[in-house]
């Protein structure tokens, strides 16, 4: 069957970690053209173009967030109809999750482009930055119809076993990317909007890549039939995509009350968070992989029915993914200054000040590890197993634990209180998944 892969045999620590390696080198390739963004803007344009950006974050993450929270849901039935072997359902299942898709995208759209200033405002963000801010948030959302369309193709291919072409759709988007960047940023001198567009055009290439692929998968293989739009179908896709948006939604508006805490201590705190911030993604990125791999292997084993491999397959996994964390962390911890350099340009005083702002955050995130990736692994089963609610429901917890930390400790301990509102989240969430896998995993089993 082409490229495609089944999960339901063989050893599960093994076919989990095969999954998940090229996943985690095409979101490598991701965070690489990511950082090269800021490093790009932070050594041509300044820490206040830094801060400029820094200062869109969360609203950016927010509509990805949501696009990726679909289309996972989406993925999700698409997995388990591979896994039971329904090929005509799996085609028709892909037809109507790209309707919903194109129709979400441009809701999304209209909504970013209309709300823009609204959000600017009510996050604080600093007059000297604001029209910086402004134009790098709006070229990026005009890039939403991409982005969602990229995250569907990716989430079909990986609902299939297909890892790999990701991979190399990343690996040519962190060259496009980094390209345009050199182009637009220092040479043409279009400033934060000049990368935002390099991040476009990547994004839309490897858009192309992943098309490509599946038109030659043999399954794939769509028929005037399989082109139906079927209401009952699009009530299910929404009952499993719209809690993960929902949930990667409360997340972020969590990380923007936090966001406008730090808009109120000045530029220099804001850039070094940035910094900080740009390497998040590197601390996560082996996270997010698993968490692909696991609900790729938890639907298509429900799908195929067997839940004792399911129960194997997340004790595996969470072993693979603490070890992997206690690796990044320490790389971090001993490495993290020079990386940090990497964004920070000024004169002497400024880069010290910007410098120990961020590593002192970074330190903080990575003796933490271990929390966050256990609960990528969790949550992520949870969802293979089909229940999305639960999962939602951690995001809220991640959203109250953030906004608490992120309001009562600066006033406790000062500035670096915020410092703590990301671990904090993780641990809520980390409480609601361990009583909800255990439910879910229960439940599967009497089916």
């Amino acid at each position: 069957m082409d490229s495609v892969h089944t999960m339901s045999s063989g050893r599960p620590g093994r076919l989990i970690l095969t999954f998940a390696l090229p996943l985690m080198a095409g979101n490598l390739f991701q965070q690489f053209y990511t950082i090269a963004d800021a490093a790009i803007v932070g050594q041509a344009l300044g820490v206040h173009a830094i801060a400029a950006v820094g200062a869109a974050e969360w609203v950016i993450w927010m509509m990805q967030g949501m696009i990726q929270g679909f289309t996972q849901g989406f993925a999700i039935q698409m997995s388990q109809d591979f896994g039971a072997e329904k090929f005509k359902k799996l085609r028709n299942v892909i037809v109507n999750s790209a309707f919903l898709s194109a129709v979400i995208a441009l809701a999304l759209l209209v909504c970013g482009q209309l709300s823009a200033s609204w959000i600017l405002g009510i996050l604080h963000t600093p007059q000297d930055v604001l029209p910086d801010t402004m134009q790098y948030m709006r070229m990026i959302f005009w890039g939403i119809p991409i982005v969602m369309a990229y995250n569907l193709l990716a989430s079909i291919l990986r609902s299939l076993g297909d890892g790999k072409t990701p991979l190399y759709a990343m690996l040519c988007a962190s060259v496009v990317n980094i390209g345009l960047d050199l182009l637009f940023v220092p040479i043409l001198r279009f400033g934060v909007v000049g990368a935002a567009a390099a991040t476009v055009l990547a994004q839309g290439c490897s858009c192309l890549i992943c098309l490509f692929k599946i038109r030659k998968i043999s399954i794939l293989r769509f028929h005037r039939k399989d082109c139906v739009l079927l209401p009952a179908l699009h009530v299910r896709l929404m009952a499993l995509g719209m809690p993960m948006a929902f949930q990667n939604a409360v997340i972020s508006v969590g990380g923007m009350i936090v966001q406008s805490v730090i808009n109120g201590f000045g530029v220099i705190f804001i850039a070094g968070f940035t910094a900080t911030n740009k390497l998040y993604g590197m601390l996560e990125v082996a996270a997010t992989s698993y968490g692909f791999a696991m609900t790729t292997y938890t639907g298509q084993n429900l799908g195929a029915g067997k839940i004792s491999r399911i129960r194997q397959g997340y004790r595996e996994a969470l072993v693979i993914a603490i070890a992997t964390s206690v690796l990044i962390a320490a790389v971090m911890v001993f490495a993290g200054k020079w990386i940090l350099l990497c964004f920070i340009n000024g004169d002497a005083q400024t880069t010290a000040d910007t410098l120990a702002i961020a590593y002192r955050y970074l330190f903080i995130m990575s003796v933490c590890l271990p929390i966050l990736y256990y609960l990528h692994v969790t949550r992520s089963c949870i969802q293979g197993l089909g229940n999305t609610v639960l999962p939602m429901v951690s995001g809220l917890a991640e959203f109250l634990m953030r906004t608490a930390a992120a309001l009562l400790l600066p006033r406790l301990i000062g500035p670096d209180g915020i410092f703590y509102a990301e671990i904090t989240a993780w641990a809520g969430a980390d409480l609601v998944l361990f009583f909800s896998f255990y439910y879910c995993i229960r439940h599967v089993s009497k089916i």
